[in-house]
């Protein structure tokens, strides 16, 4: 034990005394990441028997029956004073009450011992007895047996009950057997398991400098991480501060730049309507001019002096009242044209607002570079002063001398390992003795079981009902004398059985109950932490030899626990009492010149200009132009008509359907003739005025939803643009600082994060010591209760059950054997009588002894 915790020492050379606790987890920067390797160990963390355990459950289960009083803790703290010396000062009271705990705990295991003790005793003068007697022909010795109403039941009730009780026995044996086998294999697993946790306590040792230098070495790791972060100032400083100014300047240059194009767009639009509005102008001029022409003609031929009679004059007058339909519809020649909105908007076109717009971004974007021109000595200044960090953490590597101690260790565990190599030949060997004595007392067990079988057997089969005592075949006598012998060998070994029944009940049981079990329940580790037990001046005995303060709350019961949770050594033993880990860490000086560069760091960013006057004014302009007061109204009633009052092709054959009413003449032709005019008209004019003005219409909607609160909508842009400027005027200044703040605590907590896991890793992570516990395990847990108790307390529990039943069986045989052996004479009833008489000589009813030379 004290070589382990000498081991498990090792982590603290470097470090002095702090009262700090173990730091919490800490939550790793984005992009950096320290995971430790992990250590595979070879020896498992749990041993289970088998299918052999259910065995030892029933063990367990009488062993609790036969001593259910709860651990002695108190007991074994006065025996531990004491310094396991119970015979000094025995007549003293205490020591009186401590002797009559110690027999009133261990009751159970006493009556058990010394029943078998009397077993010992008895069994053999019994024995002696019972073969005088029979010698003499007592005690059943006599070879006649008496003739008796209920003999029949009798020899049943004795076969039945033998067999039973050899069955018990057999199972004893099975037992003994299985568990004489099971620990001499278990023996012989003892040289890997013992290989197994020195190789892993070697790992341990080996692994914990690479640990180290592996925990220190991750400055590197996050040096360069910061490195590149500080090479990225650009990005992460100067993007930073652009994303504080983002809300506020872009969706302002955005809509300046989205009203810059609504300017080109709106001017593309009112020359685009100007036009067409021109072409329909002059189209539908024409269009008049032919309906004009049209009407005149028509007019002309009504004169005709075929109109003044009937029938013909009214079908005249019936055309003559339509003529007012061929008029223009439309009076797209008195609406203005747009020529002074297009002048204004091109005065207002002079000034590249586009340009000024684009302007006010490049200022935006060139912040990350005016930043980084800005920070190049400062950033310098920070990697020096992080290398000499990295300088600092190798010097500490430097002084860590673990590896020259972790020798001296290795060579002990070598020594170690060494002793236990040369005893295991010595214990296979002893081992192999004492499996051969356990195969002994099992082969004596299953020979008068055997013997006891084979008498049932012969007697069962050789068995003639009919048949009487003095005639009784071979076989039927066989099975009696094979009965008698079992009887004899169970006089003869059964006291030396339980011999070894008692003496491995009192071992494995005391061992069982005041080891292992304790072991399991950590009550052994209590005992060994009660204060002041094992050293009289010591509180707690592991403190005072661990960290040389006896008053520290270190427990052994603690540390075990923590190192079967493959705690660090560092937490296990409570090193903070004695040890620090941050001053060979300490980088407070350091970090704390990061800092300043950080605070110290000046970027002014004076040069952000959004949108200058001149741009303000073209806005400004561009609301003066009179767009947003066309009265598009009239422009949109007048594009909305149709180009002629009636469609002129239903007019022109309603005018053909009226002149074939008419007879052939001058008239019927002029009016004909007309008609077809109408038609090309239509076809000529109208329907290429159709689209045009529907195209107009329609451009003339878009102007007017493009124009729609267009003053307000620049009035907006331009209190946005005002308020955008005063932000970055006035708040530029705070928005660097909270930034270069924010991004000096990213560089430092790099190395907050890397020192905060370097803590954690040593504490928890570094040196876990689960191989010590996991070796202590295997020699209390594994070898001693799960390789040898657990199948000792198997052994005796089932040859002390088959010898123990050996006197019942033993009581049986003999009983049987009457039924089955050939008698040298037995009682004959005489034939003359219905009623057996009463022979005075012999005192017997109705029969007389008859000699096996008679007739009968």
């Amino acid at each position: 034990m004290t070589l382990t915790l000498r081991v498990l020492l090792l982590l603290g050379l470097c470090w002095n005394t702090i009262s700090e606790g173990p730091p919490s987890s800490p939550k790793s920067p984005a992009g950096l990441e320290f995971q430790l390797p992990s250590t595979n160990y070879e020896t498992k963390d749990s041993y289970t028997p088998g299918p052999i355990g259910v065995l030892f459950q029933m063990v367990h289960v009488f062993l609790h029956v036969v001593q259910p009083n709860a651990f002695p803790e108190d007991i074994l703290r006065k025996i531990i004073q004491k310094k396991f010396d119970l015979s000094t000062d025995y007549e003293k009271p205490e020591s009186v009450v401590l002797t009559l705990k110690v027999v009133h705990y261990e009751m159970g295991i006493i009556v058990c011992a010394t029943l078998g003790l009397l077993f010992v005793v008895l069994m053999p003068v019994v024995g002696l007895c019972f073969g005088l007697c029979r010698c003499c022909n007592r005690c059943g010795g006599e070879m006649h047996q008496r003739q008796k109403r209920n003999g029949a039941f009798l020899r049943k009730c004795y076969a039945v009950s033998l067999l039973v009780t050899c069955v018990v026995i057999s199972l004893g044996i099975i037992s003994g057997f299985v568990a004489n086998e099971h620990l001499r294999a278990q023996i012989l697993q003892t040289r890997k398991l013992a290989g197994s946790n020195f190789r892993d306590l070697r790992t341990l040792l080996n692994e914990t400098p690479s640990q180290i230098s592996y925990v220190l070495g991750q400055y590197t790791t996050a040096k360069e991480k910061a490195f590149s972060d500080l090479d990225n100032i650009k990005s992460l400083l100067g993007g930073g501060i652009q994303e504080q100014l983002r809300p506020k300047a872009i969706p302002v240059l955005d809509d300046i730049k989205a009203m810059a194009a609504a300017i080109k767009e709106t001017r593309e639009a009112l020359l685009n309507v100007n036009k067409t509005l021109g072409e329909l102008k002059k189209s539908t001029a024409r269009l008049s001019t032919s309906l004009q022409d049209v009407k005149t003609n028509l007019e002309q031929s009504l004169n005709d002096p075929g109109c003044s009679v009937q029938p013909e004059r009214a079908t005249c007058d019936d055309v003559r009242t339509t003529l007012n339909q061929l008029d223009d519809n439309t009076n797209l020649g008195q609406l203005p044209s747009l020529d002074k909105q297009i002048d204004n908007i091109t005065h207002v076109l002079q000034t590249d607002l586009s340009s000024l717009v684009q302007e006010g971004y490049k200022s935006f974007n060139d912040i990350p570079e005016s930043v980084q021109n800005q920070t190049v000595d400062v950033v310098s200044g920070i990697k020096s002063t992080l290398n000499s960090i990295g300088s600092h953490i190798e010097n500490v590597k430097e002084q860590i001398s673990i590896q020259n101690k972790l020798t001296g260790f290795s060579d002990q565990i070598d020594d170690v390992e060494t002793y236990v190599h040369r005893t295991l030949p010595a214990l296979e060997e002893y081992n192999s003795y004492r499996w051969l004595g356990g195969l002994v007392a099992c082969s004596v067990l299953t020979l008068i079981v055997t013997f006891y079988y084979l008498g049932l057997l012969c007697g069962l089969c050789g068995y003639d009902r009919n048949a009487t005592p003095t005639r009784r075949g071979c076989v039927s006598n066989t099975g009696g004398v094979f009965l008698m012998v079992g009887v004899g060998i169970s006089f003869l070994f059964c006291w030396i059985l339980m011999i070894i029944v008692v003496l491995s009940f009192v071992v494995g049981g005391n061992v069982e109950k005041l080891v292992c079990e304790p072991y399991q329940s950590k009550k052994l580790f209590q005992i060994l932490d009660t204060p002041y037990l094992i050293n009289e001046e010591w509180k707690y005995y592991l403190s005072g030899m661990v960290l040389n303060k006896p008053d520290i709350n270190l427990t052994f019961e603690q540390v075990y626990s923590d190192c079967k949770d493959n705690k660090g050594v560092y937490t296990a033993l409570k090193l903070e009492n004695i040890y620090n880990i941050s001053d060979c860490l300490d980088t407070q000086q350091f970090t704390q010149n990061v800092s300043s560069d950080f605070e110290n760091m000046e970027v002014n960013i004076d040069n952000i200009v959004l949108l200058d006057a001149a741009g303000k004014k073209n806005l400004q302009d561009f609301i003066s132009s009179g767009v947003d007061r066309i009265d598009y109204g009239a422009y949109l009633a007048e594009t909305a008509k149709t180009p002629t009052k009636v469609n002129l092709l239903t007019f022109a054959h309603g005018l053909e359907e009226k002149a074939n009413q008419l007879p052939q003449g001058s008239l019927k032709r002029s009016l004909a003739s007309n008609a077809q005019t109408v038609r090309m008209i239509y076809h000529g004019q109208v329907v290429p005025l159709e689209s045009p003005m529907k195209t107009l219409h329609q451009s003339i909607q878009d102007l007017q939803h493009q124009s729609s609160g267009l003053g307000v909508k620049v009035h907006s842009i331009i209190s946005s643009l005002d308020a955008a400027q005063n932000f970055i005027a006035n708040s530029l200044s705070s928005v660097i600082v909270q930034e270069t703040k924010k991004y000096g605590n990213m560089i430092i907590g790099y190395f907050e994060y890397y020192l905060q896991w370097v803590k954690i890793s040593i504490m928890e992570k570094v040196a876990a010591c689960k191989p010590v516990a996991t070796a202590l395990d295997s020699v209390v847990s594994v070898f001693l209760c799960g390789y040898i108790i657990d199948p000792m307390n198997l052994f005796w529990f089932g040859i002390g059950k088959a010898t123990l039943f050996l006197l019942p069986a033993l009581i049986f045989a003999v009983k049987l054997a009457k039924y089955y052996r050939r008698m040298d004479s037995e009682d004959v009833y005489d034939d003359v009588e219905t009623i057996p008489m009463k022979n005075m000589q012999t005192g017997n009813i109705g029969f007389h002894r008859h000699q096996t030379t008679q007739n009968l």
